[in-house]
């Protein structure tokens, strides 16, 4: 985190955890004691819209919640990075899911990193844990919270009647960090 602060856009499709991975994200950096602001955006569809988040993680009181040039990108399909990807600051970090996204990145002054995490997903038994995928991948590069905290935060987070997808989600997370170790 750049001076204490990071801002974080995360964007795909809905249905596919946008909003969940930043409410974990948020919820996770709560948990350390950060300072933090979730803001959702959705099409009125949900299901197929599009579906965005920013999340703002500080150790100093957070002003406003929109983030205009975002420190990095998390893009889980094509819609989203030609949506998102000139927004960026230069030098941030570009997360992407290629296994839905086909178009090279069209800049050179952000560090691009290509994660086929609905691949990775399906590989273990659900598509819809790809979300859990690039989390891993950006927590494991940035180490914006730390990976305890974000399986903590994964149970708070997920409700009653669907904890029995936890472990899926644990395993996702964990292969998105393994991925962007290698």
């Amino acid at each position: 985190m750049k001076n204490g602060t990071m801002e974080v856009i995360i964007a795909g499709f809905g249905g596919q955890g946008i909003l969940f991975t930043g409410r974990l994200l948020a919820q996770a950096a709560m948990l350390e004691g950060k300072h933090v602001t979730w803001f959702p955006s959705y099409g009125a569809e949900i299901r197929g819209g599009t579906a965005n988040c920013s999340v703002i993680i500080s150790d100093e009181m957070i002003g406003s919640p929109v983030v205009r040039q975002p420190d990095a990108l998390v893009i889980m399909n094509e819609a989203s990075m030609n949506r998102f990807e000139q927004r960026l600051k230069p030098d941030g970090l570009l997360i992407m899911n290629t296994s839905l996204i086909i178009n090279p990145v069209n800049r050179k002054d952000v560090q691009a990193i290509k994660i086929r995490a609905t691949d990775i997903a399906e590989g273990l038994g659900s598509s819809q844990s790809a979300n859990m995928v690039m989390f891993g991948a950006l927590v494991g590069k940035t180490g914006i919270v730390s990976q305890g905290t974000v399986l903590n935060a994964l149970r708070e987070v997920i409700p009653g009647h669907k904890k029995n997808i936890i472990k899926l989600n644990e395993q996702a997370f964990k292969k998105g960090i393994k991925a962007i170790a290698n």
